[in-house]
């Protein structure tokens, strides 16, 4: 009896895992918060395991990591992708800063030629 329940455990946890990679697949590329949920999911879920071994329960375990990772590599994820916005935003307003800087050159330079025919 205990074989079976190991044995649809293990089977159980391969089609959530195969279900998971096929969502995850589905869209477009992952974003930052994606990538940490998904690192965080694995990991918890491996540590959950060997825990969950230790007291003869792995799957229960390494449902329960996984849990705990997802949201926690969802926090790090969600952080590391708000930098990355924030980033961008900068760099964004330092090109339109630039473009202005070099609107305003032109300008000074198109003046000076107009006071140099008077």
């Amino acid at each position: 009896m205990n074989r079976h329940v190991t044995f649809f455990n293990r089977i159980l946890l391969l089609i959530i895992a195969v279900a998971l990679i096929g969502a995850g697949c589905a869209g477009g590329p992952l974003t930052t918060r994606e990538k940490g949920a998904g690192i965080g999911t694995l990991g918890g879920a491996a540590a959950g395991g060997l825990v969950g071994a230790a007291v003869g329960r792995p799957a229960a375990g390494a449902l329960i990591g996984g849990a705990l990772g997802l949201g926690a590599g969802a926090l790090v994820g969600d952080q590391l992708q708000g930098q990355e916005n924030r980033s961008q935003q900068q760099d964004q307003q330092i090109q339109r800063n630039q473009a202005e800087l070099e609107r305003q050159r032109q300008e000074l330079q198109r003046m000076r030629r107009q006071q140099g025919e008077y």
